[in-house]
């Protein structure tokens, strides 16, 4: 039986996260003064009492998410992960845990990609938008036809679980695409509160930035399986790792089949280490025998 250990991305975050590690524990006292002379800013401050706000915008929200989560993972006593996963911006806290990269390297790509994207969410407005209870190939179907019908930018952006999938475009094509959902028997299609279209051929600049970034960074072999978004199977060969990584900009996230490839070769396992308890849940909505907990 292996055990997988999850990561959470953005969208976790929350006011006071990390603050108990930090008081408790000298190494996450350390790391967080690391992270603090890497950003040139005391993202500590704000995670620990900025106001909710403060926390939302992308070039502090992503770092907070991945240092509380790496944090709280290596504050473990002698964690042996059997495969690791990480949703979309955990993707990064998954190669640390894993050995793939460094903390200060990991951090430093981390703040690359929360700039790129912000910049990248400037330059065309666009949004998200979660469809509920509808097939994934309905779901992609409809993408395809507003795209061909329309010229408006909509694709499959998150494989959460089996009827939760979320949808990433321009404004217009969302909006267009929700109608369409909904007339299809979709739950619900409901536009969410972020301010771009992550993991859509929107990210595109963000994603050339980013990549310049990671071929300069060393990345070693992985002492586990990286279970990766993009493709959705364990990975173990750096250079393929790289180009993963580099592809999830524009890419989709498939959670779903990513956790059933883990359950398919031997997880049954899963533990959430960060803020929340979203991925467990999302876990247990892919298949509900597996055993989940938490490390916050």
């Amino acid at each position: 039986m292996a055990h997988a250990y999850i990561f959470p991305g953005q969208g976790s975050q929350f006011s006071g996260m990390g603050k108990m590690l930090y008081d408790t524990n000298a190494l996450a006292k350390d790391l967080f003064k690391q992270a603090n002379d890497i950003a040139g800013f005391r993202i500590s401050d704000i995670m620990f009492s900025g106001t909710d706000k403060d926390l939302k915008k992308t070039n502090v929200t992503q770092p907070a998410v991945f240092l509380h989560a790496v944090i709280a993972f290596k504050t473990l006593v002698n964690p042996k992960p059997g495969m690791v996963a990480g949703h979309s911006l955990g993707e990064f806290s998954a190669l640390v845990a894993s050995g793939v990269l460094s903390f200060e390297d990991a951090f430093k790509l981390v703040s690359i990609r929360a700039k790129a994207m912000q910049k990248a969410c400037e330059l065309t407005p666009s949004t998200m938008a979660a469809v509920l209870a509808l097939a994934d190939d309905k779901v992609e179907e409809i993408c395809t036809a507003v795209q061909n019908e329309t010229g408006e930018i909509v694709v499959p952006a998150n494989y959460n679980c089996p009827g939760q999938l979320v949808i990433s475009g321009t404004l217009k094509g969302v909006e267009i695409a929700c109608e369409k959902m909904k007339a299809a028997g979709a739950k619900r299609a409901l536009v969410l509160p972020v301010g771009g279209a992550f993991h859509s051929p929107l990210m595109l600049p963000a994603k050339e930035e980013l990549a310049d970034a990671i071929e300069a960074t060393t990345f070693n072999t992985p002492l586990c399986p990286v279970y990766q978004n993009i493709v959705a199977k364990g990975v173990t060969d750096p250079s393929e790792v790289k180009r993963n990584l580099i592809d999830q900009l524009t890419g989709a996230v498939r959670w779903a089949q990513s956790v059933q490839a883990m359950i398919a070769d031997g997880a049954r396992q899963f533990t959430e280490v960060g803020p929340g308890k979203v991925l467990q849940g999302l876990v247990l909505k892919i298949n509900k025998e597996m055993l989940t907990d938490g490390i916050s």
